[in-house]
């Protein structure tokens, strides 16, 4: 069978959780064995990317393997290639692929298609790599994630849905604070109260953080949304500030996935103060890829 890593909800929790202790092994024993060594991940890049491209290509050659860039415009798939015939070349020359797009459609397409594992980079509906990331740092800095209070602020977006996701797989308590036209898609919500998941919408912002261990954001507009001025209209209240920040638990985090925009989600006190554990957590980008590609290939 092969091990696509595609979306949280298709793992169980074992699997998360092996995934997640193994980036942690990895960081803390500052792991460079050539445990991929003849290996090779085919990058795609439909979406620009900082964090994801510099942490997989690393994660690759710091484990032995090597990895290959395709961007859109440089690449038959951007002349028209279907994505099935893509994963199908594909497939005959890399051990693995990691596919950053728009449409989800396209990275099941590509799963379906490919004869090597498919990892999510990110599409419009999740982001799952960067939860392993993110789980990693709350682990590292506050203990245990399991029975935690977490709370979601501002738009409910690709970002939003994975967390929820992560809310049922890890076992945490996940308040969301969102305007009501920007909520996580229906289905996603769905999902996780079927699954018996601790998810609340909870449409008063200092509600929904009181006592939190952790809050979380990201930018009002990702990648692909319509900037309109309903949107920013909406989320105008929706910005973290020390004096919501003061509302949480003692010991609560701040983390966010970036880019960020300083005076817009996020003040410059928060993202930048004592409680922020942002530039932690996009360090921690490298050992979780290194876990989800160990994963994908059967050496964890």
């Amino acid at each position: 069978m092969i091990r696509h890593f595609l979306d949280l909800d298709r793992l169980t929790p074992e699997e998360a959780r092996l995934i997640l202790d193994a980036a942690k092994a990895l960081k803390r024993e500052a792991v460079t064995a050539p445990l991929l060594s003849g290996k090779a991940l085919a990058m795609i890049f439909e979406k620009p990317s900082t964090r994801t491209r510099v942490s997989f290509e690393l994660a690759m050659k710091k484990l032995g393997g090597d990895a290959v860039v395709l961007e859109r415009e440089s690449s038959q798939l951007g002349r028209g290639e279907s994505v099935a015939d893509t994963a199908r070349v594909l497939s005959g020359y890399v051990d693995c692929i990691m596919l950053r797009t728009t449409k989800e459609k396209k990275l099941l397409e590509l799963a379906e298609y490919a004869s090597v594992p498919v990892i999510n980079g990110l599409t419009d509906r999740t982001h799952p790599c960067q939860l392993i990331a993110d789980i990693l740092t709350y682990e590292e800095k506050i203990g245990p994630i399991r029975n935690a209070n977490i709370t979601w602020v501002g738009d409910g977006n690709n970002m939003a849905s994975s967390w929820i996701q992560a809310a049922v797989r890890f076992d945490f308590k996940l308040n969301i604070a969102c305007p009501a036209q920007l909520l996580p898609p229906r289905e996603i919500i769905d999902w996780a109260h079927n699954q018996q998941g601790s998810i609340k919408i909870v449409p008063d912002l200092n509600e929904a953080v009181k006592n939190a261990d952790c809050v979380v954001t990201d930018t009002w507009v990702s990648m692909g949304d319509d900037d309109t001025s309903d949107r920013r209209e909406a989320l105008s209240n929706y910005c973290v500030d020390d004096a919501l920040m003061s509302k949480t638990a003692e010991h609560a985090i701040f983390l966010h996935c970036l880019p960020a925009h300083r005076g817009e989600e996020v003040t410059s006190g928060v993202i930048d103060g004592p409680r922020s554990a942002v530039w932690e957590e996009a360090a921690n980008r490298l050992p979780a890829q290194q876990a989800i590609l160990l994963w994908c290939m059967g050496v964890i």
